[in-house]
């Protein structure tokens, strides 16, 4: 996949994996692409340690980025300093 793919993906798993923890942390569209790309590093690590095998197709590709964006944002939400107003 090319740069301007994995932005894509990073977006679009950035922004849903946002939909689905909420919270407060790396909100906005640079975030959500680091979020996601991130997010689809760590999936696909994951499911290579799971035993799934080489998924094929952009969708595929998502369902495992957006897995791995929410875990992303999970632990950024769990690290994340609390407001102390």
């Amino acid at each position: 996949m090319d740069i301007f793919g994995w932005i894509i993906l990073g977006f679009i798993a950035g922004a849903l994996s946002a939909a689905v923890v909420g919270g407060r942390t790396a909100r906005g569209c640079l975030p959500n692409i680091l979020v996601g790309v991130i997010g689809a590093i760590v999936g696909g690590w994951l499911a290579r340690q799971l035993g799934f095998g080489q998924g094929e197709g952009f969708i595929a590709a998502i369902i495992v980025a957006v897995i791995g964006a929410i875990i992303v944002r999970v632990v950024l939400e769990a690290v994340s300093p609390r407001d102390r107003r």
